[in-house]
C-alpha cells in the first residue's frame, strides 16, 4: 500500500494523480459515475492507501505489517 505520514487531517488530499488515472481508465471502460474523489475513497477503503495520521493509534499497527 501507499503509506502516507500525515500529521493533520487538513493535509489529507481529496484525490491524487493515481486516483485521477484510475478514474480516467474506468471511464474509458464504460463506467460513468467514477470521479477521482470516489476512486481515492475506494483506494482508502480497500487498504491501497494508508491515510491514518501519525498520531492515530492505528498508524503504527498498519505500518508495522509491511
Amino acid at each position: 500500500p501507499i503509506v502516507n505520514a500525515w500529521t493533520s487531517l487538513s493535509q489529507l488530499p481529496a484525490l491524487t494523480d493515481e486516483a485521477t488515472a484510475m478514474s480516467k481508465d474506468l471511464k474509458k471502460r464504460g463506467f460513468t459515475f467514477v470521479g477521482p474523489t470516489i476512486c481515492y475513497a475506494f483506494m482508502q477503503a480497500c487498504g491501497l492507501v494508508n491515510d491514518h495520521t501519525t498520531d492515530c493509534f492505528r498508524y503504527p499497527q498498519l505500518t508495522s505489517r509491511q
